[in-house]
């Protein structure tokens, strides 16, 4: 039988070989070095935009963590993500359509379907498509971007190099853990968030060059940010010293990660919905200007009413005010929050460029400062707003990517407040929970499923490689002379319509293997009788001990392009003979190996 190519055991001999680890870890540092420093410029480059838009000065300081001042435009202030909007979809649509949207779908794509191949140009032009529209005012994130343009850095390095398509995954997910390092100031965070999301296996091989590129990365990000969280908030007591009080309060926490699962659900499938929608619209221009109206038209109005444009850009200056105790009123919460998920699904969802993290800590801020908030006036009960706010970020982080302790560990690092630890597990795990009984795909994933390109839900141990060869072996094999004639086989009642894997021998010694299945039957039906199986015997067949590991089953069977291997007592000595196999190993017995070993854990 022939195998379709996707399925063959058999090594592509033009691949280069693997390198060391020593080697990769190196290349990893230079990836870490060169994401670090892109992360520094892509910030700056924020900056630039963000004030050449809206204060209408030549600068690159931008404190994205304090509120944009009165725009010198007033209500023109509108115009400017319309502004935006005109040069993102020319940079997008001219150089690389798949800088378009929040990033990281892309390099899981690249990852699970490209063998870690990213075009470069995909480097520069998500850096500036980014940095024009989170300057101009769309509501989205700089992490995805930064994680989409480390990927690139790492995969460009890797097909530079010629390394082989696991040594180059393994640059784009170290090139993505780097990203999001530099961007938070988070490497704990950056190398969980790779192992969730983005590392097909999990070993020495692949975490160390991770965790080389994320830290060094950090400390590039460190050495011209400063090693200050990404928020500062101040003495917390997230639960009472009361043990009944504290219970209860830790139930409230529980209660706000259902809420914020609730809320990703929304998220979900407001951003496909609305991805959807705008595509009905002809032109990509006009359904990216009329996206960026509406926002515009929503800061705007913002700012009448409230005094801050609040969901413009990556939204870290409402965020501090929350965290910072600023910002308290339950309903001004809520209407921030509304407006934020709005905002970012049609950013995203007419053409924009940018990331879901950072809206996601935005809107988990928000929801989480509402709830605390409405406790407080309704039950009039003594919450912390703040409180509730880290952890809502982290719920909603959390239940929305799918990426549970990514979620913890960064609000963790983003905060430096250890106290936050406990209501944030019980809060991720309400979150993730209720997210995927309402929306089986997070947010990353689902936009995946969409295009028909689905991606492993969990890792799984390759639990069937310790398994020895007698395990997965077949025993019932016909051993024949290569002098017996197939016709005379097949028409025993225990071989008709079976699959039968066969040796055949010749003079006392082990000649060569046969697998007979539907289409060998036919085909001996139009070749008519006096086939032996001599005649029809297989040379591509190897050896093994009923002791080997199936993991180097695996191996030898590639090696050799054998579709079978003989599996032979250990007496055997180097010369096996006839008498001393105990049964055989194809490629479907590796195949049912694994499914069997999958269903252990079912999801």
């Amino acid at each position: 039988m022939v195998f379709p190519k996707r399925f063959e055991l058999k090594s592509d001999s033009s691949e280069p070989t693997p390198v060391g680890i020593a080697p990769l870890c190196a290349m990893a540092a230079f990836v870490g070095i060169i994401t670090g420093v892109g992360a520094v410029v892509f910030r700056m480059m924020i900056g630039f935009v963000h004030n050449l838009f809206f204060l209408q000065s030549i600068s690159f300081d931008y404190a994205s963590s304090l509120f944009t001042p009165a725009n010198p435009w007033g209500a023109w202030v509108i115009a400017v993500p319309v502004a935006g909007s005109i040069i993102v979809t020319f940079i997008v649509a001219t150089f690389a359509p798949e800088a378009k949207g929040h990033g990281v779908p892309e390099v899981m794509d690249a990852i699970y379907y490209k063998a870690g191949v990213i075009r470069p140009v995909v480097v520069a032009v998500k850096s500036i498509a980014s940095a024009v529209a989170i300057g101009s005012g769309a509501a989205v994130g700089r992490e995805g971007p930064i994680i989409q343009i480390g990927s690139a850095l790492g995969s460009t390095f890797g097909q530079i190099i010629k390394l082989t398509p696991g040594q180059r995954i393994t640059l784009v997910a170290a090139g993505a853990g780097a990203g999001i390092a530099a961007t938070f100031n988070t490497p704990l965070g950056g190398v969980l968030f790779v192992t969730e999301l983005m590392l097909p296996e999990v070993s020495v091989n692949t975490f160390l060059p991770v965790a080389t590129a994320t830290g060094i990365a950090t400390f590039v990000g460190r050495l011209f940010f400063g090693p200050a969280p990404a928020f500062s908030v101040p003495d917390l007591t997230p639960l009472p010293n009361a043990l009944g009080s504290g219970a209860f309060t830790l139930l409230l926490y529980v209660v706000l990660g259902v809420l914020t699962g609730l809320a990703a659900a929304i998220f979900i499938h407001g951003l496909h919905f609305l991805e959807d929608t705008f595509d009905k619209i002809p032109g990509r221009y006009l359904r990216h200007m009329l996206g960026m109206l509406l926002v515009g038209i929503a800061i705007y109005l913002l700012y009448r009413n409230f005094g801050h444009y609040y969901v413009e850009g990556v939204g870290y200056s409402t965020i501090q005010a929350i965290l910072g105790g600023q910002l308290t009123g339950a309903a001004l919460l809520a209407l921030l929050f509304a407006c934020k998920v709005a905002a970012t699904s049609i950013s995203l969802g007419s053409g924009s460029s940018g990331g879901v993290f950072s809206p996601s800590l935005y809107m988990g801020a928000t929801l989480g400062g509402a709830f605390a908030g409405l406790l407080a006036h309704l039950l009039h009960i003594p919450v912390s707003v703040s409180s509730f706010a880290m952890v809502g970020m982290g719920a909603m982080v959390g239940g929305g990517t799918g990426a549970a302790m990514t979620a913890i560990t960064m609000i963790f690092e983003m905060t430096r407040d250890y106290d936050i630890v406990l209501p944030m597990i019980l809060a991720v795990g309400a979150s993730l929970a209720t997210r995927r009984l309402l929306v089986r795909e997070n947010i990353y994933t689902a936009k995946l499923v969409r295009r028909g390109h689905a991606v492993p839900r969990g890792l799984h141990a390759n639990m069937f490689l310790v398994q020895r060869a007698q395990d997965v072996m077949e025993t019932d094999v016909p051993i024949l002379s290569a002098e017996t004639q197939l016709d005379e086989f097949l028409i025993r009642p225990e071989n008709k319509g079976a699959i039968r894997h066969v040796v055949v021998t010749r003079e006392g010694r082990i000649f060569g293997v046969l697998r007979i299945n539907t289409r060998m039957r036919h085909q001996l039906a139009k070749s008519g009788m006096g086939v032996s199986f001599g005649d029809v015997a297989q040379k591509n067949f190897t050896i093994v001990r009923d002791s080997d590991a199936v993991f180097d089953v695996i191996t030898r069977m590639s090696r050799r392009d054998a579709t079978m291997a003989l599996v032979v007592s250990p007496e055997a000595g180097r010369s096996p003979r006839p008498e001393h196999i105990r049964g055989v190993i194809s490629k479907e017995h590796v195949a049912d190996s694994v499914a069997k070993t999958v269903q252990i854990y079912p999801s």
